[in-house]
């Protein structure tokens, strides 16, 4: 994948909650409403995604979506081909192709550039075990171009694959590799497929594949891998969005219709596993804390199975309330934090499940506990309630993904899916059915089932790590005791590293040129409206009306954050929130956590570098209850001992995953180089503080920290959704408008406080063993976050911001040092940060750094904005502007951006006006002045 490898409608979750004791001396209550979640089968119907589709002669399956909210449309192409596919000495082969992808075609010198021109987002790909897919999202007078350009790449792609383009992908896909290889647990996948699937098993080897793989990748290894698996006929499209079939099929026609059908990709055989007898390993690694594994095989998302798994490791581990969480992290607190979830493939999955053990607690105890939990839970299965607040989770989950048209997760890769690996675009339907009438004896059984067989129990242990990932990822010995190579097992090759035998080959002969379609004009930005108004107690309410889907997200703010930390007290905003859910003078962690999985809300806290907030997500039908428990987390926080020192103890584990990661080792020690310690942005940029700092912090500073910070005076609320601002406001009034503010002066940070002289210079911290270097840089503008910089980010998009920009651009497309780099600028309410970020192949770490102030330097003195990089950026954002509001999240974010930073309510509609006004010597003057 171009920026991250692994994508899937199901994910491990991890999910942290807590309990309390209740405290007689808090604050004054909101009386807990009682909860009336809508009926589960009322929101499984509401999950409909209506489509059309054909097949045209040459067996392209194409599925059209019309969804009319916005002049987008989303283009979805999976090819039915993953690593499960690749022969042995040809591992990493289907990942390292999609990166060749995007490489050119014989008619498309970039694919990037058209897109981005055009207004795309995003564009990108991703491969896995069963797939590898390619996906923009466009403006609806773009579609034509976004055909033309997946059609020539299909059709049209062997005249334009070269050695020096295989070279330099190689280069980029060996750094993702090194990339994620170089996190704390990174090495933890090749051992669970390598144990879990024997040697010649399809999913016995990851997508990312092994080093020796990859170098030994040739020219004519790309041609035969094109030829034999990229096919018309081997693909599915989706169109979803601002399209009917009618308009559809003759643009799918037209591009892809002259296209000749490709050799079918064969079926591969993926059985579903099992391992002769338990596997017990113990790996050490650069990491804070022991995470203790458990690993099973179980069938392919297919089986009538699949859906009771799926919610059975939910109950055990993926709700906040989950059996491992109130056992584990709540009540014993023998764990900081555990998981559960169950990862879904075409031909076996496998469900897994983790704990993080609490420092300071002996392993076996925690792991003896780990293992009498997990038994009895696959003995006795969930209850009627734990499986009904599983199912409604999800079932509110799916109903938020219906937002999105295009992208990865949203309706086109809904429908894609289900033709792909079930030959029925409507899979999500059944699934959803299954979930909803399941029960607790029904997901009993299942688990006993699968979950009594041998399990391939891991350990991670705080050490050096023994093994690297270079030759991780391609064919190798599985670890089973007693178990030994076999023949390989499904591949449609009968020689190792030969190519479909008698395959057809798609032609090459010299082919007409084609040329690039118009682009249309897009309209007038059309955001919703803003409603504003005030409680009686004087808290501030933005609304914005959008009724895609029925739900609503709200955010309760608070000018604070990081930033309100003083320099003796770093972390206390982030302990403080994280506490805000764990308990209120009404509820217990556990109330909390069950209320909210039972009327499909999800609440969140948090804070970043100048605010604290509460968000939430909930139907739109369970509205009323769901505010008045989002105001008693707000407004009420227990502050008990007993949570107090549960969360600090993940706090502290935070820090030390933290001092282990090369990427935030190098946030933890930015800020205090550019603002200096005593400044408020001095501190830790992830915001977690320091270890001594908060195991000394105590209840009465949290309890400080809320009245001090969150306060109603100092409070905004914003909410977009499917609601209306007559019916919200009675229930924020009745929520908060009896909330009063204390007597004492709203407090105010220190913000514009001077910073240290600058002074360039070289910081190096050692991290032993890394196969990659992460160079951070960064400076401090003279610009806050309230003044217009809409110049500064253009031409920072140019410098950085970009897929297409100069520095990514030089150290990955052209050098392949890095899988990707980044240039940030800081939003916040004092002096903003411009933040470059690196991580390149450590043998290239001078040379990076070296082309890093180069390129940085030359911007304008001797490289000023081209014209291609102008019209190219210009028209992007002017074009692009419709893809930015997409879902209620975007428009909530957008609201919060125009209250914050002071800009008017129509400021988004006239952006592209703005952007009009600018030229190249306006970039040129504030790349000269800031950057």
């Amino acid at each position: 994948m171009r920026h991250s490898l692994f994508v899937t409608t199901a994910s491990l979750a991890l999910l942290l909650g807590g309990c309390s004791t209740m405290s007689k001396d808090a604050p004054q209550s909101v009386a807990a409403a009682p909860a009336e979640p809508a009926p589960l089968a009322d929101l499984v119907r509401k999950v409909d995604i209506p489509y059309e589709i054909f097949t045209l002669p040459n067996g392209l399956t194409t599925i059209v979506h019309t969804d009319r909210k916005a002049p987008i449309v989303g283009v979805s192409v999976w090819y039915r081909v993953g690593s499960k596919h690749e022969p042995k000495g040809k591992t990493g082969f289907a990942h390292l192709f999609e990166h060749l992808m995007f490489g050119g075609s014989e008619n498309v010198p970039n694919f990037d550039k058209p897109l981005e021109a055009a207004g795309s987002t995003p564009t990108n790909g991703s491969t896995w075990l069963d797939r590898t897919n390619y996906v923009e999202t466009v403006p609806t007078g773009a579609v034509d171009l976004a055909l033309f350009m997946e059609s020539d790449r299909m059709g049209h792609l062997l005249g334009a694959v070269t050695q020096e383009k295989l070279d330099q992908q190689r280069g980029v896909v060996q750094n993702e590799k090194r990339q994620g290889d170089n996190q704390p647990y990174g090495i933890v996948e090749y051992e669970i497929q390598e144990t879990l699937y024997p040697q010649g098993h399809p999913y016995h080897h990851s997508t990312i594949g092994s080093m020796d793989d990859l170098t030994n990748a040739s020219l004519e290894d790309v041609k035969t891998w094109f030829r034999d698996n990229y096919g018309p006929n081997n693909v599915v499209l989706v169109l979803a969005g601002d399209i009917d079939a009618a308009t559809a099929r003759p643009k799918v026609e037209k591009w892809f219709g002259d296209i000749p059908r490709g050799p079918a990709v064969k079926p591969v055989e993926a059985p579903v596993t099992t391992l002769p007898a338990r596997v017990d390993k113990t790996i050490t690694d650069q990491v804070a804390t022991t995470r203790l594994y458990r690993s099973w095989v179980v069938p392919g998302l297919n089986h009538p199975d699949a859906a009771a798994l799926y919610m059975g490791m939910s109950v055990l581990g993926g709700l906040s309330s989950s059996r491992l969480d109130n056992a584990l992290v709540r009540d014993e607190q023998l764990a900081v934090s555990v998981t559960a979830g169950f990862l879904p493939f075409e031909h076996s999955s496998w469900v897994q499940s983790y704990i993080d053990v609490k420092p300071g607690v002996d392993r076996a105890v925690a792991e003896k506990r780990y293992e009498e939990l997990l038994a009895d839970y696959i003995a006795n299965g969930p209850t009627e309630d734990e499986l009904r607040r599983a199912a409604t989770s999800y079932v509110s989950s799916q109903i938020g993904q219906l937002e999105e048209v295009g992208g990865f997760g949203g309706k086109g890769s809904t429908l894609a899916e289900g033709q792909l690996y079930s030959g029925d675009p409507e899979k999500y339907k059944k699934d959803l059915e299954a979930i909803a009438s399941l029960t607790p004896v029904m997901v009993r059984d299942a688990m006993q089932r699968w979950l009594t067989r041998p399990v391939f129990a891991l350990a991670v242990e705080p050490g050096e790590r023994k093994e690297g990932g270079e030759n991780r990822g391609g064919y190798r010995a599985a670890y089973s005791k007693g178990q030994v190579d076999g023949p390989r097992i499904g591949y449609r090759t009968g020689v190792d590293g030969e190519s479909g035998a008698g395959s057809t080959t798609i032609a090459e002969a010299a082919k007409p040129t084609r040329t690039f379609p118009d682009v249309a004009p897009v309209g007038d930005l059309e955001f919703p409206k803003i409603e504003r108004a005030t409680l009686s107690n004087g808290m501030k309410v933005s609304f914005a009306r959008r009724t895609t889907v029925p739900k609503v997200r709200v955010s309760v703010s608070f000018d604070a954050g990081f930033a309100a930390d003083s320099v003796d007290a770093r972390g206390t905003q982030s302990f403080m929130m994280e506490l805000l859910s764990e308990g209120t003078t009404s509820r217990s962690s556990i109330a909390i956590a069950e209320e909210s999985e039972r009327l499909g809300a999800n609440i969140g806290t948090g804070a970043s570098l100048d605010e604290s907030s509460v968000s939430m997500s909930a139907l739109s039908a369970n509205l009323a209850p769901s505010l008045a428990l989002m105001a008693d987390i707000v407004r009420n926080p227990a502050f008990a001992d007993g949570e107090e020192e549960r969360v600090r103890a993940q706090q502290l584990a935070q820090i030390g995953q933290e001092m282990n990661s090369p990427v935030a080792l190098g946030y933890r020690a930015m800020a205090p180089i550019l603002y200096g310690k005593d400044h408020p942005y001095g501190g830790s940029l992830t915001g977690t503080g320091e270890a001594a700092i908060v195991s000394k912090l105590t209840a009465a500073d949290l309890r400080q920290a809320h009245q001090t910070w969150l306060r109603p005076d100092a409070a905004q609320i914003t909410i977009v959704g499917d609601t209306s601002m007559a019916q919200v406001l009675p229930l924020l009034e009745k929520s908060f408008g009896d909330w009063k503010a204390p007597a004492t002066p709203r407090p105010v940070k220190a913000v514009n406080s001077a910073v240290p002289a600058p002074n360039p210079r070289i910081v190096v911290i050692d991290r032993p063993n890394s196969p990659q270097s992460v160079i951070l840089a960064g400076k401090v503008l003279s610009l806050s976050g309230r003044d217009p910089a809409e110049r500064l980010e253009t031409v920072n998009e140019i410098m950085g911001a970009g897929f297409l920009s100069r520095i990514n651009s030089n150290l990955r497309e052209t050098k392949g040092w890095s899988y990707g780099v980044r240039s940030s600028l800081f939003s916040s309410q004092g002096r903003r940060a411009q933040i470059v970020m690196a991580p390149v192949q450590a043998d290239r770490t001078a040379d990076s750094i070296r082309e890093l102030l180069t390129d940085m330097k030359a911007l304008p003195a001797t490289r000023p904005v081209t014209d291609e990089e102008f019209n190219r950026v210009i028209d992007g954002n002017i074009r692009g502007l419709p893809n930015r509001f997409e879902s209620s999240g975007d428009v909530l974010s957008a609201v919060q951006t125009i209250d914050r930073l002071d800009r008017p309510d129509d400021y988004y509609v006239k952006l592209p006006t703005l952007y009009r006004t600018m030229d190249k010597a306006q970039l040129d003057a504030e790349a000269a002045r800031h950057l």
